[in-house]
């Protein structure tokens, strides 16, 4: 079961793609879509990622930080990232710290959900029924209202 809707986000220091320090709570005053998935450049989390990297310009016109976030390591992030052209950070969970703050872990993968992170760091929408082809243009619309 994920974290429910009003909880506060859990803060986490990690490496993303590029061996960068990320920590949620750098983003504050920021909305943030952290987005847990299974693998690197399989079907249904390729999909997903192509998906936020079409509407990439969309989040960033409403100032939302879009964070992906797997098991894998930096050198997988690296190839995914290279391969797609994904213009965001992915996040290399790979002890699965994340994915168990989260309530995610799958043991060994992260499960599939979505979550929105307000300004002020709390839950304010979670997504555990994905679309992965639709996901990133419901999402975009949904914040739109």
């Amino acid at each position: 079961m994920a974290l429910s809707v009003g909880t506060t986000a859990p803060d986490f220091t990690v490496k993303d793609t590029n061996g960068n320090t990320v920590k949620l709570s750098d983003c504050a005053g920021q909305m943030v879509i952290l987005y847990f998935y299974p693998k690197d450049d399989t079907p249904g989390c390729t999909k997903q990622a192509c998906g936020f990297r079409d509407r990439y310009d969309d989040y960033q016109g409403q100032e939302i930080k879009i964070f992906g976030v797997s098991r894998d390591d930096e050198a997988s992030h690296q190839a995914f990232t290279e391969k797609y052209s994904l213009p965001f950070p992915l996040l290399a969970d790979t002890d699965g710290t994340i994915a168990k703050a989260y309530d995610v872990d799958g043991g060994g993968y992260a499960k599939r959900v979505t979550y929105v992170i307000d300004t002020e760091g709390t839950i304010v929408k979670v997504y555990e029924n994905i679309k992965t082809d639709t996901h990133a243009s419901d999402l975009l619309a949904e914040l739109a209202h």
